[in-house]
């Protein structure tokens, strides 16, 4: 499809955040299986369930276009995806492989962040005054996803430079116990 007008960009932009939507709809199960922080997991469960409410707006979007929500594949969510699975398959210390959980999840939301941000100011250029709106909420919603994660991190990080050590076990966040 040739890009010949703002409005065309803006439904290409559309559809790729729709994809990265539904890649993220099925790698953040694996994220929150491998958190060891209950908390972390929580957190990424409850943005699972935010995530799938954001390909919802998407489709809502596009229903009240007339169109059919389609996606085009997001190679940028893809190479992140990719980049996040590699961590989690490596050994390491659980409160480390938190750390690098937030650290990969944060990228998602920062690039989730921005591919919002641009689609929202599209709409209003366009008069899509609704369209924005939902834009917004999604927008705003992945925001405030990225500020827990950074008040979880303050917490992991700490633990994660300690190594695991006996006194990050003390920490308030729970942590998961492997099954015996």
């Amino acid at each position: 499809m040739a890009l010949e007008s703002l409005n065309d960009l803006w439904l290409d932009q559309l559809r790729d955040l729709y994809d990265a939507e539904n890649q993220l709809i099925k790698a953040l199960p694996k994220m929150a299986e491998a958190a060891n922080s209950e908390e972390l997991r929580e957190g990424i469960e409850r943005h699972l369930e935010q995530t799938k409410g954001h390909a919802q707006r998407i489709e809502m979007i596009f229903e009240n276009l007339g169109d059919k929500a389609k996606g085009k594949k997001c190679k940028g969510m893809e190479g992140l995806i990719k980049e996040g699975s590699e961590t989690l398959n490596e050994e390491m210390d659980p409160d480390v492989k938190d750390a690098a959980i937030i650290a990969a999840a944060q990228r998602v939301e920062h690039y989730e962040i921005a591919g919002y941000g641009t689609a929202r100011t599209y709409a209003n250029l366009l008069g899509e005054r609704e369209a924005a709106s939902l834009l917004e909420q999604t927008l705003q919603e992945e925001k405030d996803t990225d500020a827990k994660l950074n008040e979880l991190a303050e917490d992991i990080n700490v633990a994660a430079e300690q190594g695991g050590d006996a006194e990050s076990e003390s920490r308030t966040t729970k942590r998961r116990r492997p099954a015996a």
